[in-house]
């Protein structure tokens, strides 16, 4: 193909180099042509690689020149991918051939694409093959020995820098690469005089004053001040006079980048120039603040943001503070709170980035700690704009990040809100009032989540010092206070300015569990010599680098603050036995580390950890919280004496008292699910993980109680959901203050949209209330005593007389119409109350509702953990019942996502945890009469729901019984089972009959039931796992291929009876007379089952007929291949006969089927011949095909050539004369043959007025057909 393209070419341009033949003799030389052109890089990359081997290898004069001639060519390629391949390909060769001139190959560019010769169509290609020609010679590395070569490109870029349109500052990018390579001496001699204009012009644009900044920076010996001041008439760039003129140029920088959303190249030099010529304070405030931000919030702001964010690196600490805390942080102040809003521009993200980049290359201290704190300490009323966990933080030097922190704990204890950059917005100015008091609380509340997110940041390079002394403030501050300062205590030395009020309290107590949360998952600190060494073992979580919580170190804390009362004050002083409740759990907590150091037990752990979690929750709710640290110090005694007693052997004694303590533990961990805690509820589920193994069956009843819906109005669940409403109203309160913070950083920022949105929401607000009251009035009948009390009220005012008189309202005076109008508002008023009373207890019932379903949530838990601890415990049985009572009851309540989590969390349970476990109890030899009978129940049950979802999952608890009374073959039980020791017929503890007898009677049920709840598929997954009942249930499946009530039933059995015959163990079980047995018995069935199909075109019946089919298909193929003697002569004839039901003609599953089915028996498929189709089909079709494919001018234009009809009529095949006239009228006549139809659709129906219409408009349809004749000509159509 290219070779063929090659010798077009050379006809074309008759050069008499390149001798023809010797091209065509080598095809892999052309190839790599081709590969130059393709969109993949390392395509082009390798051609690029081989070419030059291979002209270095052959060195051909002939191959060189034409190898430049078709790169030279390829520099305007049209395809933009093409491009750059062949003007790297020209430049890596220039590179290898040094010999060659490039003064030359700059010639030929000039020649091939001149600008002034070359089609107008082709000038874009031109304008691109003049640059990439001239990135070649770049690219060659030898510009700057050739230096008349170096001046000829620049003349061709500028000149070609005039097309702004097409090739934007490519030109100008081009030449400061130039510049870039080449020397001071080639710049002096050759290119000063040629770039003079261009210089001089700097101010004009940014790619003019971009390269004049880069000149300065290359050749400063050569462009002096006094070079300069000829120039431009100044020794400087930046200075007073200036400043106007770079103004306009950095607007127009900002103007053209403003999809880009990138800082131009030409800002960033001018920025460090300034810093050379020591005129940054100049540049900055004049050009930047004074300047800039005059224009309204746009392309210049965030030009003004990229370039403070890109200075941080090049700045000193004195100009990073003095640029961190002027106007320019102001404005990006305010840009992040008024982009809060949807669909706004935000380019804190970019900002983000910079300041990222900026800590993570910066290894001086100092210089991280001034932006950190300039970034916090700008403020919009208090709260700083960059976000509480913002994750910058993580590149801090350990030492930047220590500053850092005591910065920020210095600012909570003395708010110094003068030395905040502080800001607000128009429509918070207007409110001041209790100002101050609101920005110290918005201040401390985003420190104290600043002070959490560092220690939750795992990234964050910290010291184990530094979080215990984030924590230790954090929880002094939350729960004490200082009387006297003193040494041990070193949160006492900090004097608080403004005193803590409940509300920054309440903040601080959520954030101290919060950061015991994050303490809890903390991975050890790597920096300290016991964590090096522990990285190769198991991770450990929540612990120092000694191996000691750190939920320990703080409860130490806390002794030592308890302890010393006369200089510390706790909120919430300790009552007597609150006090003893908190020592006795110290002295337990202490007998548990003991213990545990003796030996590792998982059990000693959890019980410590849990009673140093209720210990500090002791602090934020003591009184509800005694009784459970009572309730947890019994367990662990009888626990250790359980443990003790088990060492000497006293088993009676111990069965007695095992599940006092359990029970107790497991009521325990059910009251602490109810705080409103993710911390508890995690350290719930490792300490009932740890109990797993003690668990009774009175434990788990009471888990299972509470889930139970039946017993949610019981008493003792009453008190878990009121004592959660209260805990989860405060937390509500405490959210919605957050929220509000979040607000009114995010929609102050427009007060006139604000206020119209205000505006909006109290009127539907206002028109919400009227549509309840409405509501309460439609729900259902008036109150009849609200009835009454009107009634009374308008007899006492003798109201209703005057309207049964009839007479009007001014026969009553003024002062009893007053009086009437405060007993109705009276009346109406309370009526409102009770309706508003109602509504309330309605809503207090759903919130109720809610945290009963979310506190089941969190026992589920324990369920999930059970499970899978304890999966071979005999105890895991008892849990079948209850989880099934709570899928049925669930599909059957309301669709509340919280409803629909808590089911989807049960079913997943039982399903993929209980019922699919690989593990399962194997000691149920004793418990026989009681699974069968809950098999008994399970299938009962299966058979009379109305939910096929349901019965899927009581049908899984059904085979999940069945494999827990089989329990393990015996070849499972030995190392290594090979498939011959494996007993087939082994069913363990199972009663094969009965179990039978149940599953038979499922399976008539399903084949009986018009609508039944169950599926074939439950059958199929029953034989697949137990092939002894699979053969069992054999034949009864084998009779309702005949015997099912419908259709649907009969294909469905047909499906059964396949997958049980495909199944190996059920050959190996059947093998011999019963196998061939079978196959008689399913072969007779089948006969009959066809014989009773009658002709119908109903999917029911085709779908049935299919299923036969396939089970016929696999019959006739096994009998043949095994040679067993069944007679299927029945089944052949019966199979024949089917032709006159289903014509077996087209392609389909039925269809191909059947055919697969007859082929065993020896008779194909009959070949359908295929016939041309007949003038009269044809004449039927053509008005078909051309409908809608018609375009309606043409119908309009044939309707007004009435002449040509006669001339297609005469125009038949038998009309031989006609073939002696002109090829063009031979074409008109078969264009008007073929369009008859439709014109003969359209002429049927005469109507006058529709014809005058398409004959005005055909006129217009000409006129445009005349109006583009080159076109056509170039086409090669007909005029």
């Amino acid at each position: 193909m290219s070779v063929e393209m090659v010798e077009e070419l050379s006809v074309k341009t008759a050069q008499p180099v390149r001798p023809a033949g010797i091209l065509q003799q080598n095809r892999v030389f052309l190839d790599f042509f081709w590969d130059f052109a393709k969109p993949d890089q390392e395509v082009r990359l390798k051609a690029v690689e081989s070419l030059i081997q291979y002209l270095k290898t052959n060195n051909q004069a002939d191959e060189l020149e034409y190898t430049f001639k078709r790169l030279v060519d390829g520099l305007a390629h049209t395809r933009e991918a093409a491009r750059p391949g062949f003007s790297l390909a020209l430049g890596q060769i220039l590179s290898a051939f040094e010999d060659v001139s490039l003064q030359d190959i700059l010639d030929r560019i000039k020649e091939k694409h001149n600008l002034q010769k070359v089609k107008k169509k082709l000038v874009r290609n031109a304008m691109f093959g003049n640059l990439f020609g001239v990135l070649a010679l770049h690219q060659s590395g030898r510009l700057s020995k050739e230096p008349q070569v170096v001046l000829g490109c620049v003349q061709l870029l500028q000149s070609l820098s005039e097309h702004r349109q097409h090739l934007k500052d490519l030109p100008t990018k081009t030449m400061m690469d130039i510049l870039n390579e080449i020397p001071e001496e080639v710049f002096e001699e050759v290119l000063l005089g040629a770039l003079q204009t261009d210089l001089a012009s700097a101010f004009s644009t940014p790619e003019q004053l971009q390269l004049l900044l880069v000149a300065l920076q290359r050749f400063p010996q050569t462009l002096k001040p006094k070079k300069l001041k000829k120039l431009l008439g100044s020794s400087t760039i930046i200075n007073a006079d200036n400043i106007p003129k770079l103004t306009e140029v950095l607007k127009m920088a900002a103007r053209s980048v403003k999809r880009e959303c990138v800082l131009p190249a030409v800002v960033l030099d001018l920025l460090k120039l300034s810093l050379r010529e020591d005129s940054f304070q100049l540049f900055w405030n004049k050009a930047i603040v004074d300047s800039m931000f005059k224009e309204q919030p746009g392309p210049t702001h965030y030009l003004s943001f990229r370039l403070l964010g890109s200075a941080l690196p090049l700045l000193s600490i004195d100009q990073l503070k003095e640029v961190l805390s002027g106007e320019v942080m102001m404005h990006y102040g305010e840009h992040v709170v008024s982009a809060q809003k949807p669909d706004r521009f935000k380019l804190a993200p970019e900002m983000d980035v910079y300041v990222s980049d900026f800590l993570q290359n910066c290894q001086d201290s100092d210089k991280q700690l001034a932006v950190m704190v300039a970034f916090s300490s700008l403020t919009n009323q208090g709260y700083p704009v960059v976000p509480s966990v913002w994750k910058v933080v993580q590149h801090l030097q350990p030492a930047a990040l220590q500053s850092y922190v005591e910065w920020l704990k210095t600012m909570f204890l003395q708010p110094q809100l003068n030395k905040l950059l502080d800001f607000s917005t128009r429509k918070q100015k207007d409110n001041q009032e209790a100002q101050k008091e609101n920005s110290i609380f918005r201040l401390r509340k985003w420190i104290i989540s600043r002070l959490s997110s560092i220690i939750d940041n795992h990234q964050v390079k910290k010291q184990e010092d530094l979080i215990m002394d984030v924590a230790r403030f954090v929880f002094f501050h939350a729960f004490f206070s200082t009387k006297k300062p003193t040494k041990d205590i070193p949160e006492t030395a900090g004097k608080l300015s403004v005193p803590l009020d409940d509300k920054t309290r309440g903040v601080l107590v959520n954030s101290f569990f919060g950061l015991l949360m994050s303490m809890h998952h903390l991975p050890l600190i790597e920096d300290s010599a016991e964590g090096a060494e522990a990285v190769n073992q198991k991770r450990a979580l929540g612990v120092t680098a000694d191996g000691t919580m750190w939920i320990y170190h703080l409860v130490q804390y806390s002794q030592v603050l308890l302890s010393q009362p006369k200089h510390v004050q706790s909120s919430q002083s300790f009552s007597a036995e609150q006090r003893q409740a908190w020592d006795s759990m110290l002295e337990s907590v202490e007998s548990l580390k003991k213990k545990a150091k003796k030996g590792q037990s998982a059990e000693w752990s959890a019980f410590q950890q849990l009673f140093l979690l209720v210990g500090m929750h002791l602090f934020k709710a003591p009184e509800e919280l005694v009784d459970v640290l009572k309730d947890l110090q019994s367990c662990m005694d009888k626990a250790q004496e359980k443990k003790a007693k088990k060492k000497k052997k006293k088993q009676a004694t111990e069965q007695e008292e095992e599940p006092e303590w359990v029970e107790v533990m497991v009521d325990i961990l059910l009251s602490l699910l109810s705080q409103p805690s993710r911390h508890i509820r995690q350290v719930c589920r490792t300490v009932f993980s740890s109990i797993c193994p003690h668990v009774t069956a009175a434990a788990l009843t009471a888990i299972l109680d509470v889930l139970d819906s039946e017993k949610d109005d019981e008493e003792d669940s009453a008190v878990v959901v009121t004592d959660e409403i209260d805990k989860t109203q405060k937390k509500s309160e405490e959210d919605e203050d957050d929220e509000d913070m979040e607000v009114d950083k995010s929609d102050e920022s427009d007060d006139e949209d604000e206020d119209a949105d205000g505006e909006a929401m109290e009127a539907e607000e206002e028109e919400e209330d009227d549509d309840d009251d409405d509501e309460l009035d439609e729900e259902g009948e008036v109150d009849q005593n609200f009835r009454l009390e009107l009634m009374k009220v308008l007899h006492q005012q003798n109201a209703l007389a005057a309207e049964e008189d009839g007479s009007s309202d001014e026969d009553m005076d003024d002062e009893a119409m007053m009086e009437l109008d405060k007993s109705l508002a009276a009346l109406f008023s309370e009526q409102k109350k009770k309706a508003q009373a109602k509504k309330d207890e309605k809503t207090k019932i759903q919130k109720e509702k809610m945290l009963v379903r979310d506190f089941k949530i969190k026992v589920l838990d324990l369920i999930e953990v059970f499970v899978a601890r304890q999966a071979g415990s005999p105890l895991v049985l008892g849990l079948v019942e209850p989880l099934l009572s709570i899928i049925d009851k669930g599909m059957s309540s309301d669709s509340h996502q919280q409803e629909q989590d808590f089911l989807r969390r049960a079913a997943d349970i039982f399903r993929n945890q209980l019922c699919r476990s690989k593990v399962y109890c194997r000691t149920a030899g004793d418990r026989q009469g009681e699974l069968h009978d809950l098999l008994d129940k399970l299938m009962t049950k299966t058979q009379k729901l109305s939910d096929s979802s349901v019965c899927l999952y009581y049908f899984s608890a059904s085979l999940y019984v069945v494999k827990v009374l089989r329990g393990a073959p015996p070849a499972e039980t030995k190392e290594e089972p090979t498939a011959a020791a494996i007993d087939l017929k082994f069913m363990g503890n199972v009663d094969v009959d009965r179990v039978s007898t149940l599953f038979r009677n499922a399976l008539s049920s399903f084949m009986s039931r018009r609508k039944s709840p169950m599926t074939a598929q439950m059958f199929t997954d029953l034989f697949n796992r137990f092939p002894v009942l699979c053969v069992n249930l054999l034949d009864a499946a084998v009779q309702h291929i005949t015997s099912g009530v419908r259709e649907h039933q009969q294909g469905q059995a047909c499906v059964l009876v396949l997958r049980a015959m495909q199944s190996r163990e059920v050959q190996q079980l059947l093998s011999g007379d019963l196998w061939t047995e079978l196959f008689v018995k399913v072969a007779g069935q089948l006969a009959k089952c066809l014989q009773a199909v009658g002709q119908t075109e109903s999917k029911m019946v085709k779908e049935k007929v299919f299923k036969i089919l396939e089970l016929c298909q696999f019959l006739v193929k096994i009998v043949h291949l095994q040679k067993l003697t069944v007679d299927l002569e029945p089944l052949q004839t019966v199979l024949q006969s089917l032709t006159s039901v289903f014509t077996f003609k087209k392609t389909g599953k039925l269809e191909d089927t059947y055919w697969a089915v007859m082929k065993h028996f020896g008779v194909m498929k009959p070949k359908v011949e295929k016939t041309k189709p007949e003038k009269e089909a044809d004449q039927q079709q053509a008005p078909k095909k051309k409908k809608g494919f018609l375009p309606e001018t043409k119908k309009r234009k044939k309707r007004n050539k009435p002449v040509l009809e006669p001339a297609g009529h005469t125009a038949t095949p038998t009309n031989k004369p006609e073939e002696a006239k002109g090829q063009a009228k031979k074409k008109k006549d078969k264009k008007t043959k073929q369009k008859r139809p439709a014109d003969g659709a359209a002429a049927s129906h005469p109507n006058p007025a529709k014809k005058s219409k398409t004959q005005s408009d055909i006129k217009p349809a000409k006129k445009k057909k005349k109006q583009k004749p080159k076109q056509k000509k170039e086409g090669g159509g007909q005029m």
